[in-house]
């Protein structure tokens, strides 16, 4: 009998509490990943680089990897002090290989292969794009990072949610 798939879609620690408990079942598992994450480092790096965010993917591939604990405690190590300050590795690993491969899936397939991942990561898009809430008194909120900060939202409501601009999903995912 074939193994059941199972098909999560989010990303954050969300993702990250379900992954890490469906990988120890014998079941095919398939991660669809946001790629509206635009605060901390992962903010940063879209900007500076022009990289899509990491850091959902990577809580995401660290969750279903079967590589040494020590591995997995690299790929989440936040940098405390220096130029580096803020930033994790993992999301300074997916970048680089980012750029290395060409594209974002592609950097996100390499690093599986070296994390040894149970089942598969496939980021919502390989285009870059952002969230964006339009509230019932008309103002415009751009950003995840801005959406998590924002406390008109549950008081005003929301009128729209779009993101710009339009993309392609991924045809795997």
């Amino acid at each position: 009998m074939k193994p059941k798939r199972i098909v999560t879609i989010g990303g954050g620690t969300g993702s990250f509490t379900l992954l890490s408990g469906l990988k120890k079942y014998p079941i095919d598992i398939s991660a669809i990943v946001s790629m509206a994450d635009d605060g901390g480092s992962t903010g940063i790096l879209r900007d500076e680089l022009g990289v899509l965010p990491p850091g959902d993917v990577r809580q995401c591939l660290v969750a279903l990897s079967e590589s040494s604990e020590i591995l997995r405690k690299l790929l989440n190590y936040r940098f405390e002090s220096g130029g580096l300050r803020g930033h994790n590795f993992g999301n300074l690993f997916l970048s680089a290989l980012e750029k290395i491969n060409g594209s974002f899936s592609g950097g996100v397939k390499e690093a599986a292969k070296i994390l040894n991942i149970k089942g598969e990561v496939i980021p919502v898009t390989d285009e870059s794009m952002r969230l964006f809430v339009r509230l019932k008194n008309g103002k415009l909120i751009k950003g995840e990072n801005e959406l998590d900060k924002n406390e008109e939202i549950s008081k005003i409501g929301v009128k729209k949610v779009f993101l710009k601009p339009k993309i392609k999903a991924n045809q795997e995912a």
